[in-house]
């Protein structure tokens, strides 16, 4: 991950956060790292993201969300952490149709090599939860969009491209269907989930395997808003925010997208009584306000 200029000064103001900059897959450096500190938690956030550009540089997906990920667990291994939350995403869902999608269903068959490298993180998780016992919890995060958001998502460059005028690259000719997910609501999920220490199911059976839970102290979550929006809804409502009109450019769905997305956030809500909420318009209008400012911040 890299922070510059007005991004870092951002967070400097806390005065227990330390930021360290290190490449995951550099073995050496992360073993140093653990091995210099004592983690209660780890939250494993960063990895290469992003379908479409796994069909452009698979092996970037390679080095950092599988090699890199490796050394997390390692260092969780010989650092004794007490519980490694990792971000796993809806795309693992890949051909699966029916929908909601939930933690409980079989998600074998990805249809693009950044989902493959996410289940692959699950399935990695899973051994060293059952190897080592150590506490897993993979996070399936859904559509996430917001303030500090990814400037190759969708989103950002529909925002950006209106406010200069410039046509919109609207995929599967409008045809879809995401579970947008603010990001505030994606932290509060991460936050209560930190303490909640995945135990053993001990109703589990290898007769009749249940994907979302295990033998092991090992628990998959769903963090989506419930609410899959159409695409063009959602264009609609960055026009409404904008007021501009934006022109569309329809085309084919690409390789490795899925036409739609939904969540079924049932265990969440469960196990830790929260369920993401924010509507689309109210979420847009804050990133909106946090466009403005930023470009003005930026020249």
């Amino acid at each position: 991950m890299r922070l510059k200029g007005a991004r870092l000064e951002r967070l400097r103001p806390f005065d227990k956060f330390r930021f360290v900059r290190l490449d995951l897959a550099d073995r050496e450096g992360m073993e140093r790292f653990f091995a210099d500190h004592a983690f209660e938690r780890v939250v494993h956030l960063a990895a290469q993201p992003g379908v479409r550009y796994s069909l452009e540089n698979p092996h970037a997906y390679v080095e950092s969300n599988l090699s890199g990920f490796i050394n997390v667990l390692e260092g969780c291994r010989h650092g004794n952490v007490g519980h490694l939350i990792f971000a796993s995403s809806s795309s693992v869902y890949g051909a699966n149709t029916l929908m909601p999608f939930s933690v409980h269903h079989n998600v074998d068959h990805p249809v693009s090599l950044y989902a493959a490298t996410k289940k692959a993180n699950e399935l990695m998780a899973h051994a060293y939860a059952s190897l080592y016992q150590i506490p897993c919890t993979g996070l399936r995060f859904f559509t996430v969009y917001g303030p500090w958001g990814r400037p190759d998502m969708a989103y950002f460059l529909f925002t950006d491209a209106i406010l200069r005028g410039e046509p919109i690259d609207v995929y599967n000719r409008g045809r879809m269907k995401r579970d947008f997910t603010y990001i505030d609501d994606i932290i509060e999920g991460v936050v209560r989930v930190m303490d909640l220490i995945p135990e053993p199911n001990a109703g589990w059976s290898g007769d009749s395997p249940d994907p979302g839970t295990s033998f092991a102290p090992y628990k998959i979550y769903n963090i989506g808003n419930n609410n899959p929006v159409e695409l063009m809804r959602f264009i609609e409502t960055l026009e409404n925010v904008l007021g501009v009109k934006a022109e569309k450019n329809l085309l084919p769905i690409q390789p490795g997208d899925v036409p739609a997305t939904f969540a079924d956030v049932d265990d969440l809500v469960r196990d830790v009584g929260f369920k993401p909420s924010t509507p689309i318009e109210t979420g847009i209008q804050k990133f909106i306000e946090w466009y403005k400012e930023w470009i003005a911040s930026t020249g």
